[in-house]
């Protein structure tokens, strides 16, 4: 991804179900092997409907979610309703996309509630847009994609979807040097956002 050569990275998942959609990442900031918080928030609800997961560099992961949530505003105000989950994400994807040249060193997952249900997308730090069940991202991965690969089911209740994200995170954890501290959560059901924040032992 090219964050790594920093020495930095991250773990973030995401989940799909029927009537919800659940982000959830780890806390650690790290650069070069050195810990420099165990307290850093890479999830984000937006308005209560949206919500975006980070891996990378943490300063372009605050980046992408102040620009996103302005889009969202702006486009919200001008047309007078609220933006869909796909249109949100394409927002996102040509913002990554205008930036090639210099790109953010983020990989992202963005998903949300709509009319049309719920939706879950994963990208690329160059905006590439993915639709998908569930996804995960960062240097964490490949283990925490394997944790829901196999358990995850269409009609999982956003309280064990909740649950498998926060276990996914924990098994990148404990093989990932530069993830840890911690996983905040995000649950997005049409009632609106619940976020939650678990500690290693919980």
């Amino acid at each position: 991804m090219g964050y790594e050569r920093l020495g930095t990275g991250a773990t973030a998942v995401g989940i799909k179900t029927k009537e919800s959609v659940v982000l959830a990442a780890e806390k650690r900031v790290a650069y070069g092997g050195f810990v420099m918080s165990r307290a850093g928030r890479k999830v984000f609800q937006i308005k209560g409907r949206y919500g975006v997961a980070f891996a990378g560099l943490f300063a372009d992961i605050q980046t992408l979610k102040r620009l996103l949530s302005v889009e969202i505003h702006g486009y919200e105000i001008e047309n007078n309703r609220p933006i869909s989950v796909h249109s949100a994400a394409r927002l996102l994807s040509v913002i990554l996309y205008r930036y090639k040249s210099l790109p953010f060193l983020s990989e992202v997952i963005i998903g949300g509630i709509d009319s049309e249900g719920a939706h879950l997308y994963v990208m690329d730090a160059l905006g590439s847009l993915i639709e998908d069940d569930f996804a995960a991202i960062g240097t964490g991965a490949p283990v925490a994609i394997g944790i829901i690969e196999n358990r995850y089911k269409k009609d999982l209740n956003p309280s064990y979807a909740e649950k498998l994200a926060v276990e996914a995170i924990k098994a990148a954890i404990r093989r990932d040097a530069v993830s840890g501290d911690g996983v905040d959560v995000i649950v997005l059901t049409p009632s609106g956002a619940k976020e939650s924040t678990y500690t290693l032992s919980d």
